[in-house]
């Protein structure tokens, strides 16, 4: 099978059920962006990997990066695709509020936002929860015209929850200076 079709060349792509739309179409973009997110998470894993510590945090990016797959099908979902992709199961948004919450717990209070940076590792959570949070918007747009399904919006909102703890747990980890923001 060839990786080109040739049928997007003029800007038409495909969603799951067969509907043909613009590549500009709200669902593209929303899906791309999670796409996109996919590619940083990815990355943010590789780049802990070599840490044996860190090997549940690498873990529970695996997971993730499942999900997204998941997420990135629904929102690529047509009309005569809904039956094709089933939901995120409650469980899985369950479980990341349960990872948000165990980071959390390690870490002092904070009544101040965050500056990224410290370490690259922080840094690419911060890349990852911007990003999550531009793939939030772009599925909101889509839900406005299409109905996405509701476990998407709820999962990307958790999701960049989950990379600002994420981001404060590991400049602990790598003991680097927490910077707040003091306007």
């Amino acid at each position: 099978m060839k990786v080109y079709t040739k049928t997007g060349d003029k800007g038409i792509t495909s969603l799951i059920g067969g509907e043909r739309v613009f590549k500009t179409d709200e669902r593209v973009e929303a899906y791309g962006t999670v796409d996109e997110l996919g590619a940083f998470v990815a990355l943010l894993s590789d780049k802990l990997r070599g840490d044996a510590s860190l090997g549940e945090t690498v873990a529970d990016l695996n997971r993730i990066l499942s999900r997204l797959m998941t997420v990135e099908a629904l929102l690529a979902t047509g009309d005569s695709g809904r039956d094709k992709v089933a939901p995120l199961d409650p469980a899985n948004i369950e479980w990341l509020e349960s990872r948000i919450d165990a980071l959390q717990a390690a870490l002092p209070p904070i009544d101040k936002f965050t500056i990224p940076g410290g370490h690259e590792a922080v840094s690419m959570c911060h890349v990852c929860r911007t990003v999550c949070r531009r793939a939030e918007r772009a599925a909101l747009r889509a839900d406005a015209l299409h109905a996405v399904d509701s476990s998407v919006l709820v999962w990307l909102n958790r999701l960049s929850d989950y990379f600002y703890v994420l981001g404060r747990s590991l400049t602990a980890h790598f003991d680097v200076q927490e910077t707040l923001w003091i306007p």
